[in-house]
């Protein structure tokens, strides 16, 4: 009983951390569309912000991995946790400088704690419990993840999408008073929401400096990694990962862009329900804000959708096979982006919201179902799966190039083909009789 309520406590607090990731990782993706209007950006130099946020996931998951072996889940946190803040506060002089490079320094940075705390909390999350359990405890953490994801596009909205953003033309007629009161008005808006997030997550690693976490490693396994990378599972599920973090960060990340490119500004305003949802969520009137924040704010149903489907998925993966609910997902996930693809206006908009809803499983179930079994190798594979992440990194510019060259609605074919290999991975995983 002390343990089960030992475990209980461990879960509640390490699924914070979900939360916290979930929040910021998104807020992330409501700086995209400001930071291709101040530096004039194609959509494909767009896409290289998430280059640089999940080339962290490539670069630090594996350390990641070998340094939780060592120094244990809680302190791995702590660093996790410092880092984080340290690249929330590198957007003050990226936004005052107004240098693209500084700003994918602090993507890159602010990526790299998210990294070390993803590589502790999911697999520290999946043996706080029952290995039968594991899927559905990551479901529900990630539940929490996406609380967080859906709340940020608002902020995002709000105070980092709401004004609107000069040319360079533009700018060069204005005075040096004009100029210089423009630009303060603009670091601003990037400056102040970062600078409240560094000192939660400041507090947040005092925080897990005093708290007590239950020790579940009992050894740091030598020769993790070789034997990982000849475990077929363990390759089938990275790569899982890498198209699941790539086909969401990439849908995400051109939305707001997507929908301004078949009208929706105006559709929304023009359709009294939809009017309405955008200025209830935003609180003003769409006439006082720019096209960009109104179609944004519609944004919060693809990650709130996320949020929805991991509560549901929490239950489903505990009644039902894991594998089957994966694969069930990832097929209508297919649907919706037909739809989306084969429509124009609403229906375009809110099939390809609907992807969010069927997304929300996907990592958690993969995660769990791959480390199964895995004991003491956990955190390794971890670093492994974590790596795989890197996927944001390439799939989001590959999908802005094939969008500069194509058009939105050919290139959501990229986006297919990475969620059918997740049905494919469901139903390999479903019919194999590999322990996983």
């Amino acid at each position: 009983m002390t343990e089960k309520k030992s475990f209980r406590s461990a879960f509640i607090t390490v699924t914070v951390l979900f939360f916290l990731w979930g929040f910021i990782t998104v807020l992330v993706d409501s700086l995209i569309p400001r930071l291709k209007d101040v530096f004039e950006l194609s959509y494909f130099q767009a896409g290289l912000v998430q280059f640089a946020f999940f080339l962290a996931y490539l670069v630090i998951s594996i350390p990641a991995g070998a340094l939780l072996s060592r120094i244990g889940y809680q302190k791995g946190i702590i660093v996790g946790l410092v880092t984080m803040a340290i690249g929330c506060l590198l957007f003050y002089p990226a936004a005052s400088e107004r240098v693209f490079g500084i700003f994918l320094l602090a993507y890159f940075t602010l990526a790299a704690g998210i990294t070390v705390l993803q590589v502790a909390a999911n697999p520290y999350v999946s043996v706080l419990g029952s290995e039968d359990g594991a899927s559905s405890r990551l479901n529900l953490s990630q539940a929490f993840n996406s609380l967080g994801t859906a709340i940020a596009p608002l902020i995002g909205a709000s105070f980092l999408l709401s004004d609107t953003i000069m040319t360079s033309e533009e700018i060069s007629t204005l005075n040096d008073f004009e100029k210089n009161s423009y630009y303060i008005s603009e670091a601003s808006a990037v400056q102040i929401p970062f600078l409240y997030i560094a000192g939660f997550i400041g507090l947040l690693a005092i925080l897990f400096l005093f708290i007590k976490l239950p020790k579940i490693l009992e050894k740091n396994p030598v020769g993790g990694y070789g034997k990982l990378l000849k475990n077929k599972i363990v390759l089938l599920g990275a790569l899982g990962i890498f198209v699941y973090v790539g086909a969401e960060v990439a849908i995400g990340s051109y939305l707001v862009n997507y929908f301004l490119s078949m009208n929706l500004s105006e559709i929304i305003q023009q359709n009294d329900t939809m009017k309405y949802i955008s200025e209830r969520l935003l609180n003003t009137d769409l006439n006082s804000i720019d096209s960009k924040a109104i179609v944004g704010t519609f944004v919060v149903f693809y990650w709130s959708g996320a949020m929805v489907g991991r509560f549901i998925g929490a239950y489903l993966t505990k009644i039902m096979n894991p594998t089957k609910v994966l694969a069930i997902f990832a097929g209508l996930a297919v649907l919706m982006l037909l739809i989306s693809m084969h429509s124009y206006g609403l229906v375009s908009m809110w099939s390809i919201l609907l992807v969010g809803f069927f997304n929300s499983i996907m990592f958690p179930t993969i995660f769990a179902l791959t480390i199964d079994g895995l004991g003491d190798l956990k955190p390794q594979a971890s670093g492994l799966l974590c790596m795989a992440i890197v996927g944001g990194a390439v799939i989001p510019p590959a999908y802005g190039f094939l969008t500069d060259t194509i058009g939105f609605k050919f290139a959501l074919f990229l986006i297919i083909a990475c969620y059918a290999y997740i049905l494919l991975f469901g139903i390999l995983k479903r019919k194999s009789a590999v322990s996983i």
